[in-house]
């Protein structure tokens, strides 16, 4: 179960990634904004936006399914992972700028995520820890 999380967890990150930077390069080729036939074009003529799509696709279908089986704690703190990605490309693909509140964020959320997957990886290790199904009055 272990690999089937790690497996969605990168699928995930993947996914949002993807998106944020295609919606990043497709920004890019949306401007100026108008509302107009011709600025649609524009846009949905672009195959960055189009990698927005799937990506955010990808994510949903990603997230449904790791939601249904991991636990909401991890999975959620583990969602937060393309931050640190879409950061991290941001750098080296846009050349922006990183300082240390970039890094200690990033940090921050990776810290977090190892807590979390530790306290309940602890939590399953335990016997009686509650994560079992109760049959009260059975």
């Amino acid at each position: 179960m272990k690999r089937f999380y790690a497996l969605g967890f990168l699928a995930l990150v993947a996914f949002d990634t993807l998106a944020q930077i295609s919606f990043k390069l497709a920004g890019e080729h949306a401007l100026p904004l108008e509302l107009s036939a011709d600025w649609l074009v524009r846009v949905f003529g672009h195959p960055w936006i189009y990698g927005a799509f799937i990506g955010y696709l990808g994510a949903f279908f990603t997230w449904m399914t790791l939601l249904e089986h991991a636990p909401i704690g991890p999975a959620f703190a583990a969602s937060h992972l393309e931050v640190v990605s879409v950061l991290a490309i941001s750098a080296v693909w846009f050349n922006e700028p990183i300082g240390w509140p970039q890094v200690a964020g990033a940090v921050l959320i990776l810290g977090g995520i190892a807590c979390l997957a530790r306290s309940e990886a602890d939590a399953d290790a335990e016997p009686g820890s509650g994560h079992a199904p109760s049959h009260h009055g059975a």
